[in-house]
């Protein structure tokens, strides 16, 4: 959908500002993030376009196996890509990848290769990997409400997450990030839910209705207890995550006669109203913190009501094919700041014209990893999954 793929090259360009700005626009970044957290805006915006599309992707297909494999070719191929090339620079020594503390190889490994990484104690390989971990918990989630039947019943989902959000912050209830982690030790839980996440997939995959159940059931509870109790971000931020992503969903049902506007505008107010309260409650006194987050967060919702609003227009070509190939956007730039930080190092002053040869470079760059890569890696799944796909 086109107004989709405007929304995804909107948050995009956002994101790649955000993080390019650190080398390019230091003070202006400084001036500009109390009121404005550019980051939260980008991947908030993608987090409300990944709830309106992954539930139609598998009720299109109406398959679990086949919409895994569609994720699994839609997803890993550049992730292994990116991952491979930071590596090679790293040994290298034209870039730095991040330091991941005293884990060792193999749990690192196998805590990214199930895309939890971060709601699994581990530092991210790259920074913005952690986004990818709460995607990944939100299709462990709607697989499993698909395999119980209760997959139209997403905005009672968006409300219960955001009201979790506020109310666990307006008890006084703290959650300290990871702490899941700190209590039972990384290395046990990556083997424990690597393990449930494997026979989730595998058993919610399988032809039998008593299977497809429990491993569904399995997934979804792996989800929950991890994003609200051992992520590294705020786990009110983590649950309103959840309540973003339903909250897409929400507006999905409506545009397609499965519930009403009315649910839809219900939840969106929900959801707003919790998760304003719970930013303004949390960082006791930092109120430029706070304000930036609100104001991001505010922002991204009403993006995402103008690309509703705009649907049936016609979009410019530019931004909707900017959107397509939005994931190498995301994945690839950070590798490329990473070459530019330990080459040429980051700038003492603010340089526009820096800035906007960096988008210069880094956007051919991502229409040759769509190509060669993202585009390769969709056809393949296509293929495998006509293959598997149930008569």
């Amino acid at each position: 959908m086109g107004w989709l793929d405007a929304l995804r090259g909107i948050a995009a360009l956002v994101v790649v500002f955000d993080h390019s700005s650190y080398t390019f626009m230091a003070d202006f970044r400084r001036e500009l993030m109390p009121q404005f957290n550019t980051s939260r805006y980008g991947i908030m915006v993608f987090f409300l376009v990944s709830g309106y599309i992954i539930p139609a992707s598998l009720e299109r297909r109406g398959c679990v196996r086949t919409f895994w494999i569609g994720r699994l070719f839609r997803v890993y191929p550049l992730w292994a890509a990116v991952a491979a090339v930071l590596l090679a620079l790293d040994l290298a020594g034209i870039a730095e990848t991040r330091d991941l503390g005293q884990q060792s190889a193999a749990s690192v490994a196998v805590a990214h290769a199930t895309m939890l990484q971060e709601l699994l104690g581990t530092p991210n390989l790259l920074l913005i990997l952690w986004t990818l971990s709460y995607e990944m918990a939100f299709y462990l989630l709607v697989v499993a409400l698909f395999t119980v039947r209760l997959h139209r019943r997403s905005a009672a989902a968006s409300v219960t997450s955001a009201v979790l959000a506020a109310g666990s912050v307006t008890a006084g209830i703290v959650l300290t990030p990871s702490a899941l982690s700190r209590l039972v030790g990384t290395g046990p839980l990556i083997a424990v839910a690597s393990i449930a996440m494997a026979a989730a997939i595998c058993c919610a995959s399988a032809r039998s209705p008593v299977l497809r159940g429990f491993g569904g059931v399995l997934g979804g509870v792996l989800a929950l207890v991890l994003v609200p109790f051992n992520g590294t971000v705020p786990p009110w931020e983590g649950l309103v995550i959840l309540a973003v992503m339903f909250l897409g969903t929400a507006v999905y049902r409506a545009e397609n006669g499965q519930s009403t506007w009315r649910c839809a505008a219900g939840t969106a107010v929900m959801v707003v109203a919790c998760a304003v309260a719970s930013a303004y409650q949390y960082g006791d006194g930092d109120h430029f913190t706070r304000r930036g987050w609100i104001v991001a967060f505010l922002l991204a919702v009403l993006t995402f009501g103008a690309g509703l609003a705009l649907r049936r227009r016609r979009l410019p070509r530019m931004l909707t094919g900017l959107g397509t190939i939005s994931y190498s956007v995301y994945m690839v730039h950070p590798v490329l700041l990473a070459v530019i930080d330990s080459t040429i190092g980051r700038r003492r002053q603010d340089s526009p014209a820096l800035e906007v040869a960096f988008f210069i470079v880094l956007l051919p760059l991502c229409l040759l990893t769509y190509r060669y890569v993202e585009a390769p890696g969709q056809v393949w799944g296509r293929r495998w999954a006509r293959h598997v796909q149930p008569p």
